[in-house]
This record gives structure tokens, sequence and C-alpha cells, in this order.
């Protein structure tokens, strides 16, 4: 199975899962979604009222550099782990 066929089954793996990651979870989840689909942070951060929104963007930025392939395979490993910890439906 390629790395994109693994990436896109862990994109619907995680909307599998028995609960709620953690917070930081999904932010890891969220950056690293980002970087292997987008690339590095291309927007402004938030403003400073929008804490949900810059921790977002926090995130995604400390992925600056990581290559799209790259990003995908953590975004694999990550899915993983948590699929062992919470389980999917």
């Amino acid at each position: 199975m390629s790395v994109d066929a693994k990436f896109n089954t862990a994109v619907e793996d995680v909307r599998k899962l028995k609960a709620k990651p953690s917070d930081d979870d999904l932010l890891e989840l969220y950056a690293l979604f980002k970087q292997a689909t987008v690339g590095d942070v291309n927007t402004s951060r938030p403003g400073m009222l929008d804490l949900k929104g810059k921790a977002k963007w926090d995130a995604w930025s400390k992925k600056k550099g990581t290559n799209s392939e790259a990003a995908k395979e953590q975004y694999i490993s990550k899915v993983t782990s948590l699929i062992e910890s919470i389980g999917l439906q």
C-alpha cells in the first residue's frame, strides 16, 4: 500500500476512534495533516482573541520544513498509536 493510500486510510480512521483524542493529540494531527496536504503554513497568525486559531497555527508552524511525505508518515504513525490506545468503533 502506498503512503498516500495509508494516509487516506488514517484520515478515515481518525473519524472512527472510540473516544475523542486529547487536545494535544488533536493539534498534532491537525498540524501534520495541514503540513502533508498544504505544506508550510501560508497564512498570517490569528489575532490574540482567537485562542483556538492561534494554537492550531502555532502547531502547524512548528512543522515548517517537513516535506509532505514525511508529514504523511508521521500522521500515519500518530493515528496508529491512537488506535492502539483508544481503539476503533
